[in-house]
């Protein structure tokens, strides 16, 4: 099986849509996915996935499910470098965790005494949860940190969401914290990222990342990826710091 994780193109986030750019970004990817062969398409209810997926589903004469659990990851957090007021819990300073080795630590990451005040972890497990039923549908039942293959596949399902979320099911597949992937990965506007099951065993499958924030829809037409996944390059640039 194949999984599609789909970023929202560049986007609006006080009206919840996209902006002039988005919109053309999300043109060069349903140009690209009109010939792809995809079985099943889920989104996020946000405006600014849904917009996005728009285009592609209109191309391809397909509906998707919407899924609540595909909303851009929440649980708030008290951030150590800013007690005035609640921040989402990835969005941390380099210089706050990369220090701290519970943060990186797969198993227990939820145990830091800020995730814990934010009781991210729940939410972390209504997410994981829901994501492993859809699989299970489509023939991928989770056992401990591998899938039990009761119904082996090649359905391509492409999930239309956002880059916190995309990270936090990207982690669960891969049994990582998920703040390694926070920090250490940037998915572009619109970007693609490819996972492929691995059935090394027969009735035993591992999820792999074959692609990350794949732009090839926009380098194709010309287009220049979105700055707005990323902070500066360098302090002095001008650009975004936080």
């Amino acid at each position: 099986m194949r999984l599609l994780f789909i970023r929202h193109a560049d986007p609006d986030y006080e009206n919840d849509t996209l902006t002039e750019t988005g919109w053309r970004e999300a043109r060069c990817l349903a140009d690209f996915l009109k010939g792809e062969t995809i079985h099943r398409f889920y989104v996020s209810p946000l405006g600014r996935a849904r917009d996005t997926a728009s285009l592609t589903l209109r191309v391809l004469g397909q509906e998707a499910e919407v899924c609540d659990w595909l909303r851009e990851f929440s649980a708030p957090i008290w951030r150590p470098d800013d007690s005035s007021q609640q921040h989402i819990c990835w969005d941390w300073l380099p210089e706050d965790w990369a220090d701290d080795p519970l943060l990186h630590d797969g198993g227990r990451w939820f145990q830091h005494p800020v995730m814990a005040a934010g009781n991210v972890k729940a939410e972390y497990d209504r997410v994981t949860a829901a994501f492993d039923a859809l699989l299970a549908e489509n023939g991928y039942r989770r056992e401990g940190g591998l899938y039990r293959v009761e119904r082996s596949n090649h359905d391509t399902l492409a999930f239309f969401c956002h880059y916190g979320v995309g990270c936090v099911l990207l982690s669960h597949l891969m049994g990582a914290s998920p703040m390694l992937l926070w920090h250490g990965l940037c998915a572009a506007p619109s970007s693609v990222t490819t996972v492929y099951t691995e059935e090394r065993r027969q009735g035993i499958a591992s999820f792999r990342v074959w692609r990350y924030g794949d732009v090839t829809h926009l380098l194709l037409q010309g287009a220049a990826p979105s700055f707005s996944a990323r902070f500066c390059e360098c302090w002095t640039d001008g650009t975004r710091h936080d």
